[in-house]
């Protein structure tokens, strides 16, 4: 099967006319892959209009004051995501004289940009030969191929790389790294895939081997920790009592009432 060409013929008819793929800035792009990283995209593109619409440029951004940045993040959570991007709009408007800088590796060097991101930027706005392995590549390429290599994990990354970079061949990089990732979100989908109407199912390991809900499969999660917040709403007239979280911990440098944190839940 010609892999590249099934996948690139079912993006043409299938691709979602989403703003940030109509250009090939690498703002932004890397605006868009920021704001969408845990978030859905029906979500996120009212955030990445606002942003485009309030900051044109990297450099506008940049000169932007972090609350302005915050405030316009507002409702997306995850609010380290947004002072990353106003912390590395500064560095490239300061370091690299407003230019986004063109390689995978320089790309990667930037704060709050990981594999991921610097492959997306480098492959779409600069035409790089670089992979963009995310959670839709992990599920598809593992059912597709039968990997059982937990993900996320540095050894998932490397192999999925390697498996994209050879599926790619003499295909667009940044065409290619995004249908891999729009099949993944629409076809391959992590519940309820349509395997019947899949441009792949004659060749797929986990289709054919009845273990589609089985892969990929994953790490084990950090077991999460329950904390106790006990806030005092004191208010004057008018007035209301806010402050701001400072220290290294959850919605740093957001605001909120004064609160006692307790081991256990108040009575």
């Amino acid at each position: 099967m010609d892999f590249a060409g099934t996948l690139l013929n079912w993006y043409n008819d299938n691709k979602r006319p989403l703003a940030f793929r109509a250009t090939t800035d690498p703002y932004k792009i890397w605006l868009s892959e920021i704001i969408l990283q845990q978030t859905r995209v029906e979500q996120g593109m009212p955030y990445y209009h606002s942003f485009t619409n309030a900051y044109p440029t990297i450099v506008d951004l940049a000169n932007a004051h972090e609350d302005a940045v915050i405030r316009l993040w507002q409702g997306l959570g995850y609010y380290s995501r947004a002072r990353n991007l106003h912390q590395t709009a500064k560095i490239v408007a300061n370091q690299y004289g407003g230019k986004f800088p063109s390689t995978y590796t320089e790309i990667a060097q930037l704060k709050g940009i990981g594999p991921y991101t610097a492959g997306a930027i480098a492959s779409i706005a600069f035409g790089e030969k670089a992979a963009a392995v995310d959670g839709n590549v992990y599920r598809f390429l593992a059912r597709y191929f039968g990997i059982e290599t937990p993900a996320p994990s540095e050894k998932a990354r490397k192999e999925f790389t390697a498996i994209v970079l050879d599926l790619m061949g003499n295909a667009h990089p940044g065409t290619f790294n995004q249908a891999l990732i729009e099949f993944g979100a629409l076809q391959c989908k992590p519940q309820s895939p349509a395997c019947l109407l899949c441009p792949f199912n004659s060749s797929c390991y986990a289709l054919a081997k009845g273990r589609v809900n089985e892969l990929p499969v994953k790490n084990k999660m950090a077991a999460r920790r329950t904390r106790y917040f006990n806030y005092f709403i004191i208010k004057n007239d008018k007035q209301l009592l806010l402050q701001q979280r400072t220290a290294k911990d959850i919605w740093q440098q957001l605001y909120e009432f004064p609160l006692v944190e307790t081991k256990e839940p108040h009575p």
